[in-house]
């Protein structure tokens, strides 16, 4: 295929130019007025921008949680990321405590396989590891590892193990994500709410508060200080947490931070609301001005990834809660948290284009090319070179489309964005050369997406 008469935005820059695939599914060749070849599809993208795919890091498809299962599954969720731009994903494999992580990896490599795009996994350790473990996921091509700072109950681990794990990693050329919220903290404060009788949905947000994000994610930087480790910090919310990520950057230390669109579009009012339980995600919804910090954090290059945390629910789980009651869910300590979004991310963060918080160069650096650089994909993704895999998005800075549910592909009944329209969607979408997706459309298969095994830090 050759794609003419676009303008190309990479890591390189942004220009006037022609791209042609070549039968291996890569970038075969670039330049200006590149001349068909025989019985060579071509493809008129004037007044579009060509860009590399989409590579969203943070995701959870097939996740059971507590009595339900989120609503995307990997064939579904990853048809929606493909229609959105998206072509490559990272999904969390999570063990709970008492669980081999290396048999959770392959149960998830077994439900990834109908995935539409390609496909990497992260490992998530609830308890303490051995390097064995360490280094096996690492050989696998699993090159990143997950800690939870919070849920004590369920997911969270402490300082010694945090402390441990990242010295393994270091070893091995693995990168540590953290989520970071002080979990002692957050559990006192949810006992006290419901002691006092506060059980709304509101009160998910009041028992969480954005300082307690921020002392945490400082403590994970100065654990990384200490040992030398870099590390990723994971859905960064709110102004407390980003100051933290400054100021360890600022100090020279290896501090990386993704946020989320959801931080920088919706606030914490819609908790409030009759349909305020469809709007929880951990860290929660904050005040509208910590969404003004993630987007200049984002502007200066202190945040590097805009990821979704791709967590939906049909709106019956959500108020069964995670007991699964028929009467719904008892109080704010059992609702599900997560919210849709792999389909949406790259016209939300173009919003952000066109209202001139960011230029075009910005909106691939924070969707494609660092997320590939960071986690090991660079440069066979992330970017339009010579040998890349032609994971490519015909962009139409025109198109229009609205975020309602019945308008979008993801497995959800409910949008967080519902009423909203956005100008800016893809017109084509390739992965590895193939048309997966086509004015709005899903034109690829179950299955086409591969395990993509991820390099080592060096």
């Amino acid at each position: 295929m050759l794609i003419r008469a676009g303008t190309l935005v990479d890591a390189a820059g942004q220009r006037p130019g022609d791209l042609r695939v070549g039968a291996d599914g890569r970038i075969a060749e670039l330049g200006q007025a590149l001349a068909p070849r025989p019985d060579e599809p071509a493809v008129d993208a004037h007044g579009c921008l060509v860009v590399p795919g989409g590579i969203d890091v943070h995701t959870h498809m097939h996740l059971p949680v507590g009595a339900v299962r989120v609503s995307d599954d990997f064939a579904s969720g990853t048809r929606a990321a493909a229609v959105g731009g998206t072509t490559t994903v990272i999904d969390y494999v999570t063990t709970y405590r008492g669980q081999d992580p290396l048999a959770a990896m392959e149960t998830w490599r077994r439900w990834a396989q109908p995935s539409a795009v390609d496909w990497g996994l992260h490992m998530t350790f609830t308890g303490a590891v051995d390097e064995a473990t360490v280094a096996a996921c690492v050989e696998a091509g699993v090159t990143s590892f997950k800690l939870y700072m919070a849920y004590p109950q369920l997911l969270q681990v402490d300082d010694g193990v945090i402390v441990d794990v990242m010295r393994m990693a270091a070893r091995h050329g693995g990168l540590v994500t953290l989520h970071c919220e002080n979990g002692g903290a957050v559990e006192a404060l949810r006992r006290q709410a419901l002691t006092e009788g506060r059980t709304g949905v509101i009160e998910h947000a009041t028992t969480r508060p954005a300082l307690l994000e921020g002392e945490a994610t400082a403590r994970a930087a100065v654990l990384a200080e200490v040992v030398g480790c870099p590390v990723y910090v994971v859905h960064v919310s709110s102004a407390p947490a980003l100051a933290a990520v400054r100021a360890a950057q600022e100090r020279g230390v290896a501090v990386l931070a993704e946020t989320c669109p959801q931080y920088l579009y919706l606030d914490v009012g819609r908790l409030a609301g009759d349909d305020g339980a469809a709007f929880v995600c951990t860290p929660p919804l904050r005040d509208p001005w910590h969404a003004e910090e993630l987007w200049e954090g984002l502007r200066q290059g202190w945040l590097h990834t805009v990821a979704t945390d791709h967590c939906p629910f049909w709106l019956a789980d959500r108020r069964a809660g995670t007991r699964g009651r028929a009467a719904g869910y008892a109080d704010f300590t059992e609702l599900l948290g997560g919210l849709p979004g792999i389909e949406t991310r790259l016209a939300l963060v173009w919003e952000g284009v066109r209202a001139g918080r960011l230029t075009p160069a910005d909106w691939v650096r924070l969707c494609a090319e660092a997320p590939a650089r960071v986690f090991g994909l660079w440069p066979g993704k992330g970017h339009l070179g010579v040998g890349a895999d032609a994971d490519i998005v015909v962009w139409d800075p025109r198109r229009t489309q609205a975020l309602d549910a019945d308008r979008l592909h993801m497995a959800a009944d409910h949008s967080p964005y519902a009423g909203r329209t956005v100008t800016g969607w893809p017109a084509l979408v390739l992965s590895r050369g193939r048309v997966v997706a086509r004015d709005g459309h899903f034109v690829g298969e179950a299955g086409w997406g591969r395990f993509v095994a991820r390099t080592p830090r060096g």
